[in-house]
């Protein structure tokens, strides 16, 4: 079970990093205004306020990346708080996208399906 947890929290650190770059570098192209079902007007118009948010994915990444690396270095309580805190965050955002934008489910559930299987396993081994 842990193995699977540090995985999927590895994973969802991975994938928001991804959504930094999309939202933040790649926002104008051709590639990200389709997976945004953008038109070059909106991705135009949308573009600061797309570079902000993506900064929010990629504080979440930093903080489940680096507790990761604070269990890997022997600081399990406060590694393991700062990865679920950081997670939940994901899995709420990605609840709250689902929620207000339905033809982006695709989306919500790649942002949120890592971190809600961290989520699962950390309350697996707590219930055990």
């Amino acid at each position: 079970m842990l193995v699977v947890m540090w995985l999927a929290a590895m994973l969802a650190g991975v994938v928001h990093v991804l959504i930094f770059c999309m939202e933040s570098l790649w926002w104008t192209t051709p590639q990200v205004r389709a997976r945004f079902r953008q038109s070059p007007e909106q991705a135009d118009a949308t573009r600061l306020f797309a570079f902000n948010q993506g900064f929010y994915n990629l504080f979440l990444a930093a903080g489940a990346l680096g507790g990761l690396a604070l269990i890997a270095s022997g600081r399990t309580s406060l590694g393991l708080t700062l990865v679920t805190w950081n997670c939940a965050s994901m899995l709420a955002a990605a609840v709250v996208l689902a929620a207000s934008s339905p033809r982006m489910m695709r989306g919500a559930v790649i942002q949120g399906l890592a971190p809600l299987i961290f989520l699962i396993g950390v309350l697996y081994l707590r219930l055990s």
